[in-house]
């Protein structure tokens, strides 16, 4: 299983986020739908999970 990561730093906020979320796919949709809300202010509806899910990369795990 490739879990999957969630990466504030990535995208510009006022607040210069730099929480990482990471695990498996439908947790960190959660975990980043709770943040996204909780913190920036965002509506959770279905498509800003949706949004979230598009924006997930594959951990890198190191060799």
């Amino acid at each position: 299983m490739t879990r999957k990561v969630a990466d504030c730093r990535k995208y510009p906020s006022e607040s210069g986020c730099t929480l990482t979320i990471s695990g498996e796919e439908d947790e960190v949709v959660r975990a980043a739908t709770e943040h996204a809300v909780s913190v920036h202010g965002h509506a959770d509806s279905p498509e800003l999970r949706k949004d979230i899910r598009g924006l997930l990369e594959d951990e890198k795990v190191p060799a």
